[in-house]
């Protein structure tokens, strides 16, 4: 019925230097429900839903809010007319608390002064309701990837919007805060909250959404009740062809050992503590655990980024020092972040300089860097690594998430590293992108280089991983051999071994 109808996005368009990135999209969103916005990484599911958030203006089309036509200039204006967005990249004032963060530009004020006292009891009520249990006083830097996340769901909730915009936004959860998320969109729908659900995790999304709308090459490709539809079906539409396998076959073959680490432990809390393991040339380690178990922590203190108190790093049978990122790459190690926009990208420098960063030292000529040198990495980068791009000056921020990876990638390859740590390096990446990811990260493997790779998704780690260690409680609670381990089911056995030291 029209009067269910919440908001209508009509024949949009948005166009930018060298890249038509919307060409008539159109979303239609019910009152009460969930529909999930999906396609491609590229395919124009950001781009349209920054038009109805005022992030962008349309260059044609029409947007309707219960009927009425509306056009915003800026966010503000957007959330003062009941549109919300959580993005996928957490955006926040990491110096400041919690509270500061969810009322950030509209703090309650008494006698001209900001009421400290109201803001901390306005925030534990939208915390209560929630069932969010954090301390509005906290630093939030301080907090979780995923703690940050629920306070950033728990901001948009504040501004009692009646459309809320959900980018990836389980991307960092564990599945018990998963399943108190879908708690919270389940009070939002009987409040009669519209939600836009963007997510590339195809369980979710049939489990969680009413509607399923499906976009290609910035096009509205399909809209359909979510009960009707496939896991299958869904990827067919997405990628406009049959994607017969999630994971490439592997093809690499573990020789001798390149990596050896013995009882590393890390200097300040939090830290990994007396983990010691060994990874071959053409390996594909894994590393599994719950959130909090410090799987990030071990890669940041092989790569220097966190102190290490303890333990040897040995490469090819000889003691290295990783004091600090420099020393590592400069010992032949590369290390991919879990979080693009704040440690991975320059936003506002192109590809080529993206892709030079990591390794100005070979670009120098008597104290200058060379352009053309810096030029021709780049345009390899964006040749080997299947860079969708317009050209290789192209802002990085302009890209879609899976391509920006695909750049970083290809940074760390231009410093010729043989340990690759790659945490989470498919993090809010659509299911054709990431089978390039997969098929990159096998590609290394058969080259030679050792890939230790941190993912909270199983079914990656079993799909791509000759080993898989396990951590729990910041301690290495087993590796499980996948080439032992086939045919059996290894879920199970993984899940108890990150219970172990918890």
């Amino acid at each position: 019925m029209a009067e269910d109808i919440l908001l209508e996005m009509i024949d949009i368009e948005k166009q930018f230097p060298g890249v038509k990135a919307l060409d008539k999209a159109r979303i239609v969103l019910r009152r009460g429900t969930v529909n999930a916005l999906m396609g491609e990484n590229g395919a124009g599911k950001s781009t349209l839903m920054k038009c109805l958030f005022g992030v962008y203006i349309e260059d044609a089309g029409e947007i309707r809010i219960e009927g009425i036509p509306v056009r915003f200039n800026n966010p503000k204006q957007a959330l003062d007319n009941g549109v919300a967005m959580v993005h996928q990249e957490l955006n926040q004032v990491l110096r400041r608390s919690v509270m500061e963060n969810v009322w950030l530009g509209r703090f309650p004020k008494k006698a001209g002064l900001i009421d400290h006292k109201k803001m901390y009891h306005d925030t534990q009520e939208i915390f209560k309701e929630l069932e969010i249990n954090i301390d509005p006083r906290q630093i939030i830097g301080n907090l979780s990837v995923s703690q940050r996340q629920m306070v950033e769901i728990a901001k948009a909730v504040s501004y009692d919007a009646k459309i809320l915009v959900l980018d990836e936004p389980t991307s960092s959860l564990t599945s018990q805060e998963v399943e108190h998320l879908f708690r919270i969109i389940e009070k939002l729908k009987k409040r009669g909250v519209g939600m836009i659900y963007i997510s590339h995790k195809m369980e979710e999304i049939l489990r969680i959404s009413d509607d399923v709308t499906i976009m290609r090459d910035g096009k509205w490709i399909a809209t359909k009740r979510a009960a009707d539809l496939t896991t299958d079906e869904i990827i067919k539409l997405m990628v406009g062809r049959d994607l017969q396998e999630r994971f490439p076959p592997k093809t690499n073959t573990p020789a001798e050992v390149l990596l050896k680490v013995e009882h590393l432990t890390g200097r300040f809390e939090p830290a990994c503590r007396d983990v010691s393991f060994e990874l071959r040339k053409g390996e594909i380690l894994g590393v599994a655990g719950l959130v909090g178990s410090r799987r990030t922590e071990v890669l940041e203190t092989l790569f220097g980024l966190a102190k290490k108190s303890e333990g040897k790093i040995y490469l090819h049978g000889k003691e290295i020092r990783n004091d600090n990122p420099k020393q590592a790459i400069k010992n032949g190690f590369a290390m991919l972040t879990e979080e693009r926009r704040a440690t991975g990208i320059i936003p506002l420098q192109s590809i080529t300089f993206n892709s030079a960063m990591a390794n100005f030292r070979a670009y120098l000529n008597l104290g200058l860097l060379s352009g053309r040198r810096m030029e021709h990495d780049a345009q390899w980068v964006i040749s080997s690594m299947r860079v969708k791009t317009p050209t290789s000056k192209t802002h990085i921020k302009s890209l879609s998430g899976g391509n920006q990876q695909k750049v970083i990638i290809g940074r760390w390859l231009l410093t010729k590293p043989e340990v690759l740590l790659l945490d989470e390096p498919t993090r809010g990446i659509d299911v054709g992108a990431k089978y390039d990811i997969y098929q990159l990260i096998i590609d290394l493997a058969n080259n030679g280089k050792g890939v230790i790779v941190v993912s909270s998704e199983m079914p990656e780690l079993i799909g791509i991983c000759d080993r898989i260690m396990v951590m729990s409680g910041g301690r290495l609670a087993g590796i499980v051999d996948m080439r032992a381990q086939q045919g059996q089911d290894v879920q199970e056995e993984i899940m108890r071994l990150a219970a172990k030291y918890v």
